[in-house]
């Protein structure tokens, strides 16, 4: 009996940059993953002997099903019920101590993403967050080196107008939710409102399923007075809020019986939360079982 250990299955090795990839280009747990299925689904017909870079090719594989997948959803996207936000993402704690990491996928981003063009979109995630050379891009999207330098530089500039930057201390961010929490816990007006930004703007997507503003919310008042008047609705009795590692950063996790019904991320600036998305509609919260990893 041969005591050589087998090669590791390119696909296994490499799933964890896979799903990385799909989820940002995505915005969904469940459509990367569906993604995932296609691509493992390809390499495993494909001719192993005739791919000279496993990684490269899965890459490859990954992106375009991406690109294909996002064209459907968007036209899907255009008659959603009220805000469309990405799927949340139950990280780990550790996530949160790369800046760059939580930055790539924290929501912030995630929405500025979702404001690029799909090739844009694929063009600045191989480019900016997984460090590819415009080379390899053109490669990957079969397109010329030199249109990939001008999208590249065109998304670049694009995020860059519309992802400004935000305190990102963990400290004091993990301070100032759990000031947080206690204030909507205790039914606090006042207390909430002191820690909103005057100009602070929430979004909030229920797909047309639970309770959420089916438009955004602007105003520490407003938002204020809908959040608490959200947690004192009858339904919202046993709900629980707690500190959680959500897309990078600490955010807040809901549940009720343990179990999650929604996720709140923010931003921070001077102290106070700037921009807030509660994400709550129900077909969107797989991503909040724990032991997921990025890349």
């Amino acid at each position: 009996m041969s005591d050589a250990t087998p090669e590791p299955d390119p696909y296994i090795e490499h799933r964890r940059l896979l799903f990385g990839i799909a989820y940002r280009m995505l915005g969904s747990v469940a459509d990367a993953e569906d993604v995932l299925q296609d691509a493992w689904l390809t390499w495993n017909s494909a001719d192993r002997a005739a791919i000279r870079h496993p990684k490269a090719y899965l890459v490859r594989t990954v992106t375009n099903l991406s690109l294909n997948r996002l064209a459907s959803a968007r036209a899907t996207r255009e008659t959603y019920v009220g805000p469309w936000l990405p799927e949340p993402l139950l990280t780990s704690p550790d996530a949160a101590t790369e800046t760059e990491l939580a930055d790539s996928v924290s929501t912030a981003m995630m929405v500025v993403l979702e404001t690029l063009g799909p090739v844009e979109r694929a063009v600045f995630l191989l480019r900016e967050v997984f460090g590819y050379s415009h080379a390899e891009i053109a490669g990957i999207l079969d397109r010329p080196e030199a249109t990939v330098r001008q999208i590249a530089h065109r998304a670049r500039e694009h995020v860059r107008a519309r992802r400004p930057r935000f305190d990102t201390d963990r400290a004091r961010r993990e301070e100032i939710t759990e000031r947080f929490i206690a204030a909507c816990s205790g039914g606090d007006l006042n207390a909430v409102m002191e820690l909103l930004a005057p100009d602070v703007t929430a979004w909030s997507d229920g797909g047309g399923k639970v309770t959420a503003a089916r438009r955004p919310l602007h105003g520490a008042d407003h938002v204020a007075r809908w959040v608490l008047g959200v947690l004192a609705k009858p339904q919202a009795a046993g709900v629980t809020l707690e500190t959680a590692t959500v897309n990078g950063e600490t955010g807040v996790l809901l549940t009720a019986g343990g179990v999650p019904i929604g996720a709140l991320t923010f931003d921070v600036a001077d102290g106070r939360l700037r921009n807030l998305w509660f994400q709550l509609n129900p077909d969107k919260l797989r991503g909040l079982r724990p032991g997921r990893a990025l890349s």
